[in-house]
């Protein structure tokens, strides 16, 4: 299966630059993206495992955590901006029943 995608690959890249039935083609490139659907060789042998990131979750962590504390900050002070300016002041239920 890896050897039938590879000899695609090859050639689609090849034939990108041969004149065609309208002269020379210029469609957008194909952006290929690493991926890895199989885990054995067509012999039977077990392909070794990919390389694991180091720190994976902490780096999650540390970009979303800030950010979200951005956005919060900055969503209420805009939630403030609009009550100062009367555009939007949340209604106060009466709920004396």
């Amino acid at each position: 299966m890896a050897g039938l995608a590879g000899r695609l690959l090859a050639a689609a890249a090849g034939s990108r630059g041969r004149p065609g039935p309208g002269g020379l083609r210029s469609g957008p490139a194909v952006t290929v993206v690493p991926s890895r659907s199989e885990t054995f060789t067509r012999s039977g042998a077990i392909l070794p495992k990919p390389p694991k990131m180091p720190f994976g979750l902490l780096r999650v962590f540390t970009v979303v955590i800030p950010f979200l504390y951005i956005g919060t900050q900055i969503s209420k002070n805009f939630a403030a901006l609009l009550e100062e300016h009367d555009i939007f002041v949340p209604e106060d239920d009466d709920d004396d029943d």
